[in-house]
């Protein structure tokens, strides 16, 4: 039995387009064991799990959102059935966890993260959940990142140390690839995920755990992405001006 200090890692499993058994999601569940173990001391510890599948290319991604005081560590991966997809992305979220305790700096320092007293390094801004909401069911892309702009700039800072992760992507900015194009990206995920986001997570929480997935999805996609991403532009530049995006 554990001691009654530790808490039982909280997994929620959300599948799209996708069809998860209950007996293959409690197969999957018993995976966690290790990386619950490995949070059992922090007051929050919350893993969302999104399966969803790719009718294109006939995948099925998964992605771990691993919630944690101060924190989210994201992962993803996928591949043509999901355990193989399951287990790399687990293996990689276990890697993110052991370098995110490590870089957590002297104990005092850690010792407030696992307290949870530590804060967000977000700014002091609350977004307009309504505009938000209304924006995103109307599908006006243009008035959604109207309503965002005021961490817009903190998202890019946080994109420029984010990506130093990347070297092949560092290589690339200037040649075809920029910061900007990744805050776009984000952007667009959030405008397109509004709905499936995490309740128990701010705005700006929740747009910081789309940085890694994008910087993926750029580096995997870059023709298409961009192609995306130059249409939002054009749809915010037509509603708002060409000095808006």
């Amino acid at each position: 039995m554990q001691p009654s200090t530790e808490r039982k890692l909280q997994v929620i499993f959300d599948a799209h387009q996708f069809h998860l058994p209950l007996a293959e999601q409690q197969r999957l569940h018993e995976e966690l064991d290790g990386l619950a173990r490995q949070v059992a001391h922090f007051p929050i510890a919350d893993l969302h799990v999104l399966v969803e599948g790719k009718a294109r290319s006939n995948d099925v991604s998964v992605k771990f959102s691993l919630i944690l005081p101060g924190t989210t560590l994201v992962t993803n991966d996928h591949d043509h059935v999901i355990q193989p997809a399951f287990r790399r992305c687990l293996d990689s979220l276990l890697h993110s966890l052991a370098a995110y305790k490590d870089g957590l700096g002297n104990v005092p320092e850690r010792q407030k993260l696992e307290k949870g007293t530590h804060h967000e390094l977000t700014p002091a801004v609350t977004l307009d959940q309504e505009a938000l909401q209304a924006a995103v069911a109307e599908g006006d892309y243009a008035a959604f990142r109207g309503v965002v702009a005021p961490v817009e700039e903190d998202l890019r800072k946080r994109i420029g140390r984010w990506v130093q992760r990347y070297p092949e992507f560092e290589a690339r900015i200037g040649k075809g690839l920029e910061i900007a194009d990744v805050v776009e990206e984000v952007l667009l995920a959030a405008f397109e995920g509004f709905e499936r986001r995490p309740a128990h997570l701010t705005v700006s929480a929740w747009l910081e755990s789309l940085i890694d997935p994008a910087v993926k999805e750029l580096l995997s996609h870059p023709d298409q992405e961009l192609e995306n991403i130059n249409l939002a532009r054009s749809a915010v530049a037509a509603a708002n001006g060409p000095d808006a995006v």
